[in-house]
């Protein structure tokens, strides 16, 4: 039996604090200049503290920050495509102090966690949104919200007490949410070296399915690996995809050749950067084989087809150890009678069975399954109840 792959930076991070490190902090945190978290920052700090984000220890300091807008690198000269950052306001920042630390709080008043302020400097998002998002325009969803956020950027090393709120618990799909560490044990346990991830945010359809089993057939085994921290507004809710997923699984899927735990990071739709993104944080929970489909992470229409698989193409040699698995976009075709791509078969008028987002909602909202070739029943189903309960 082989080793997994090595976390981005070589060691798995771990920013968690010890119960008696923890109640030091807490103690502590109460005569502490607050720091209440957004949604995305929250899903942030959770990634860093269970090491998804390895080799970040806090939030980005300036120099991080525009090593990364700028060429995708850290300061220190690791790959790192989207910076991690601690915005706020005017009134907070006049609260803080460099060498001082805070109190980092989730919007329901929960302590998370105590930043030690190495810097605070000014919120460069005209360097920041273009780079990243490879637009401006507002209505994107990654770049708006960078717009609204504070002017100010907190950077420095952070020391956490906890990462869920305990009344989000039961929303938060505990038993599926493994850290790198524990999602490391479980492949070792299972005798898997080489494990192949899908990212999804969505359901998952019959082409997605393809993908998945294309690469389950080279690999010891398949993490489906949902998104489930912050989404825009319209994207299913995590708890409909969930179901779904486990329905799929069952029918369709080898159990023990098949993993499915969730990833509680924030959307930033930033399409190609955001794919590199997912690829490093899928190295740290020790995935060899990462699978990137057509527009990754994109949203509307800011991105071509294939950016998302052409940015690996980038990097220099080593600087990703991951393996990326590029493929076409994916379809049944009558003809055929199964699963194709412009790889495998030619494409014929009228033979690939494609639906869009908009058709699949008018037939689920009319409690009609889309069609066997591009939906499972078992999903399809959920998805009905769903939509017409919405």
């Amino acid at each position: 039996m082989g080793t997994l792959i090595q976390p981005h930076g070589g060691q798995l991070v771990n920013r968690l604090a010890d119960a008696d490190a923890a109640k030091a902090l807490a103690d502590q945190a109460a005569s502490l200049p607050r720091i209440t978290l957004s949604a995305k920052q929250a899903c942030d700090l959770e990634m860093i503290a269970i090491g998804a984000f390895s080799p970040l220890t806090g939030f980005a300091t300036q120099a991080d920050f525009q090593g990364i807008c700028k060429s995708m690198h850290l300061a220190g000269g690791a790959v790192w495509p989207i910076p991690i950052t601690l915005a706020v306001d005017d009134a907070v920042k006049a609260t803080l102090a460099e060498g001082g630390r805070a109190a980092l709080h989730h919007a329901d008043g929960t302590l998370l966690a105590v930043i030690d302020i190495q810097e605070i400097y000014p919120h460069d998002k005209k360097l920041e949104i273009p780079n990243v998002f490879g637009t401006e325009d507002e209505a994107h969803p990654g770049v708006k919200q960078v717009i609204d956020e504070g002017d100010w950027l907190v950077g420095g090393p952070i020391d956490v007490i906890t990462v869920t709120p305990a009344k989000d618990l039961g929303e938060q799909f505990t038993e599926y949410r493994l850290p790198p560490a524990k999602t490391r044990d479980a492949f070792t346990q299972r005798g898997w070296s080489t494990v192949s991830a899908f990212q999804t945010r969505n359901p998952i359809h019959r082409a997605h399915e393809y993908l998945c089993k294309c690469a389950q057939e080279i690999t010891d085994g398949l993490l489906i690996h949902p998104l489930v921290g912050e989404t825009k507004q319209g994207d299913i809710p995590a708890d409909v995809r969930m179901a779904c997923y486990h329905a799929l699984i069952k029918e369709y899927f080898v159990d023990e050749r098949t993993m499915l735990t969730v990833m509680p990071a924030a959307m930033r739709y930033a399409g190609p950067r955001e794919a590199v993104q997912h690829a490093l944080t899928r190295q740290n929970y020790g995935i060899s084989h990462f699978i990137v489909g057509r527009d990754h992470a994109g949203v509307g229409d800011y991105y071509g087809s294939y950016d998302a698989q052409n940015i690996f193409d980038e990097l220099a040699d080593g600087e990703i150890a991951v393996e990326i698995l590029k493929f076409e976009h994916a379809a049944y075709s009558k003809k055929a009678q199964g699963m194709v791509s412009g790889k495998t078969f030619p494409k014929l008028d009228g033979d690939q069975i494609f639906l869009s987002g908009t058709k699949v909602r008018e037939l689920l909202l009319a409690g009609e399954r889309p069609p066997v070739e591009f939906s499972r029943p078992e999903v399809a189903d959920i998805l009905i109840k769903w939509a017409q309960s919405s």
